[in-house]
């Protein structure tokens, strides 16, 4: 009787690795996408719907190696590493939702690329990610549409009403240090919003704390509150219009909504906010009490300035106004010039 021939040892790069096979042992090289990485959270991407109980159990048996060697949860991962994955098999669950349909061509334009970051002008109305009621985000369908990135996460996020400069990591060297350059203030972030009203003082630095809470409804908001996280932004004025005024706001922290309750404690609400504004003048706003309507919130991510977290090359990014808001601008500095 032949000898049935010994079975090949193939070895997956991780970037092509969607998902584990559950009937056989894998072997996995780690590449620029996992490069960093700690061994659970590596498995944990790979083995979705395993039980994480389980993902520590043939961890701690010591039937995962890292470059043939025992390895813990907690051990980071290098690049070039070859991982020995066991056969685990995925519970059964039922139906998600459907996969995120491909973004239509000019949705995102591109205001930076290169090979670790994207950076992007998000529109208005479209959430930076899934949850909350909503399927499927920028982030969920950019993966999308670009199917053969290997790995692309948020390196911050913006809310869905505002448009504006966001940026995608491409490796995970670049969103860890993204990540830490943000805490260490290192990324400057510069928004324009139209106020209501006649705005005080040319520049003004606000540091109300701010805290967030829930409606009954479950809805998230967020008030001034001394329990509450420190919270700093800075806003110039650019352009008085009597009625309403154009400025720029400089986010020295980055609290959810802290731009809207921030400027709406100082009895100057955003323009179309309908978390903190003024409902009876948003209403005038869509029928154009300003010349122009205005159907969203006027607050948009203008400017990013940072060193590049990899190749320290300074970037200055800059998202030129959406159609909708720059039409807004132009009536307003046409009527004051009459």
């Amino acid at each position: 009787m032949a000898e049935s021939p010994k079975n090949e040892i193939v070895t997956i790069p991780s970037a092509r690795l969607r998902a584990l096979p559950a009937d056989r042992v894998t072997y996995v090289e780690i590449g620029e996408d996992s490069d960093g990485q700690r061994l659970d959270n590596f498995l944990f991407r790979l083995a979705r719907g395993v039980p994480k109980g389980h993902v520590y159990r043939v961890i701690r048996a010591g039937e995962v190696r890292v470059s043939r060697k025992r390895a813990k949860a907690e051990t980071k991962l290098v690049l070039g590493d070859v991982v020995r994955i066991p056969p685990m098999r995925v519970a059964e669950r039922a139906a998600g939702p459907a996969p995120a349909a491909p973004l239509a061509e000019g949705t995102l334009p591109v205001l930076h690329e290169d090979r670790h970051l994207l950076i992007v002008l998000k529109p208005a109305g479209l959430a930076a990610h899934g949850g909350s009621g909503i399927s499927h985000g920028l982030i969920e369908r950019l993966r999308a549409t670009r199917p053969d990135e290997p790995f692309l996460e948020l390196c911050h996020r913006l809310d869905k009403e505002t448009s504006g400069a966001i940026i995608i990591a491409k490796t995970r060297k670049a969103l860890v240090r993204m990540h830490d350059l943000m805490k260490e203030g290192g990324v400057e972030k510069h928004y324009r919003l139209l106020v209501k009203g006649d705005w005080v003082n040319e520049r003004q630095h606000v540091k109300h704390p701010l805290e967030r809470y829930l409606l009954p409804s479950g809805e998230r908001r967020v008030r001034v509150s001394p329990d509450g996280m420190s919270a700093h932004t800075i806003f110039t004025v650019i352009r008085r219009f009597g009625a309403v005024t154009l400025l720029d706001a400089e986010l020295k922290t980055g609290r959810t909504h802290q731009i809207r309750v921030h400027a709406a404690t100082e009895g100057f609400p955003l323009a179309g906010d309908d978390k903190y504004g003024d409902f009876a003048f948003n209403r005038e706003l869509t029928h154009g009490l300003l010349g122009a309507p205005l159907k969203r919130m006027f607050l948009h991510a203008w400017n990013l300035k940072f060193i590049h977290p990899v190749t320290d090359e300074p970037l200055d990014i800059v998202a030129p106004l959406p159609a909708d808001l720059a039409e807004v601008v132009r009536v307003l500095e046409a009527k004051g010039k009459e």
